[in-house]
């Protein structure tokens, strides 16, 4: 089985650096849920066919982390 290899686009890295520390261990989570299985997202239609958005909450605010899989 091969590695699995996370790359942060610079536009997340400027938005994550910013974010709490309690903020960061969710969207950290997150990450690691979608490793575990990249499926869970919901893929998009289009121009941005191959693209994936996971969607989640924390606290009242929703997130939407975009990533792409092979």
């Amino acid at each position: 089985m091969s590695g699995i290899i996370v790359k942060q686009m610079p536009g997340f890295k400027r938005v994550y650096k910013r974010l709490h520390a309690n903020e960061k261990t969710v969207v950290d989570d997150a990450i690691r849920t979608i490793i575990k299985n990249p499926d869970i997202g919901e893929e998009k239609k289009g121009d941005l066919l191959g693209v994936y958005v996971y969607k989640f909450k924390f606290k009242t605010k929703e997130y939407l982390l975009g990533y792409e899989w092979d």
